[in-house]
This record gives C-alpha cells, sequence and structure tokens, in this order.
C-alpha cells in the first residue's frame, strides 16, 4: 500500500481520493457567441430535490467553463460505460469537441450530446470560488433520460465499469434450466 500520510500534496490528493468511484459527466453550455462549448467533468452531484439542485466544479482557468458560465445555462450529460470516444473528446486539452459531434441544442440548458444516460438541464444557481475550481450550484429545469446501461466510473486514475459477479452467483440463483436469471442493475 501506498503511504499516503503527511502533508496533503497535489499528487497525495489524487492518489488518496482516487480510491473514490465517481461518475463521469460531460458539462455543455453555450459560449458568447452561441457556440457550443463543454468539458468532461467527474466532480457532479446531486443537491437537493426541493428545490431541484445540482452541483459540479470546474476550473476557472479552463478553456470551456469560464466561456459558458456568463450564460447562465448548462446540461450534465452522463455518459455509460461505451462512451470512451466522448470522454477523450471532452477531457483533452485541445481540439474542437463538438466537430462531427450528432448533438442538439436542448430547449432548456446546453447541447445534448447522443448516447448520454440521462440528461440534466440546469440554469445557474451560485457559483462559489474554492481554490482553483468554482462549484457552481445549478437549478435542474428539465430531464431526459437515454438509453438503459451501465454507467461510467473514474477510479484510481483510469476509466471503469462495475460489472455484476457471475459464476459464483450464478451457481446459487440459476433456475431448473441452468440460466441465470437477468438482473442488471444498471437498468
Amino acid at each position: 500500500m501506498t503511504d499516503v500520510t503527511g502533508e496533503p500534496t497535489p499528487e497525495r490528493m489524487r492518489h488518496a481520493l482516487g480510491h473514490f468511484a465517481t461518475g463521469v459527466t460531460v458539462v455543455t453550455g453555450f459560449g458568447p457567441q452561441g457556440e457550443p462549448v463543454g468539458f468532461a467533468c467527474q466532480s457532479f452531484t446531486s443537491v437537493s430535490l426541493h428545490p431541484p439542485l445540482v452541483l459540479f466544479c470546474a476550473d476557472h482557468r479552463g478553456r470551456s467553463w469560464p466561456r459558458m458560465r456568463e450564460q447562465g445555462v448548462f446540461t450534465v450529460n452522463v455518459l455509460g460505460h461505451g462512451q470512451r470516444d466522448v470522454v477523450q473528446r471532452f477531457g483533452s486539452a485541445a481540439g474542437a469537441r463538438f466537430d462531427g459531434l450528432d448533438w442538439e441544442r436542448s430547449e432548456h440548458g446546453g447541447p445534448s450530446l447522443p448516447g448520454a444516460l440521462v440528461r440534466v438541464h440546469c440554469t445557474v444557481e451560485q457559483v462559489h470560488v474554492a481554490g482553483d475550481h468554482d462549484v457552481v450550484v445549478g437549478r435542474v429545469r428539465g430531464l431526459d433520460d437515454g438509453p438503459s446501461g451501465r454507467p461510467m466510473l473514474f477510479y484510481r486514475g483510469r476509466f471503469t465499469v462495475t460489472e455484476r459477479r457471475g459464476s459464483a452467483v450464478a451457481a446459487d440463483t440459476s433456475d431448473e434450466s441452468g440460466v441465470e436469471p437477468m438482473d442488471d442493475y444498471w437498468g
């Protein structure tokens, strides 16, 4: 086990907090000229059901969030396990993220990305500066369900998918035909 005791340096923080699995999203919006912008984001969570609030954290020095901040709307696109190409496109520091991508303009928020498990359309409610990031609280204005499926996760510096345990469970739970029952808790 790597020693993570002592001073919380950026390297130690990254290592220690990498043990917490997070979902992977792409936050999208529009820039000052109406151009679509977006970035990959693992720091997204629900805050409140009443009123409906969510939050994400974004580097206030990044190339996308500062451009969409003043527009006041955004969409959180929750990615599925098969969307590694999307997260690579939006997680890259260079390149045109929307070039050749079949996206749609949402009536509530930012651009809706194809194949997202769910889209959360929001208006900016509050922005708090916290170190090198902004903590953005958004009021949910609309929700779009996408296809059912397993989520993309980020864990210990890698993209991953949590799978159901198979063989040991199958022996205990199969029916007379020997077929394991369908039990996909990812939808």
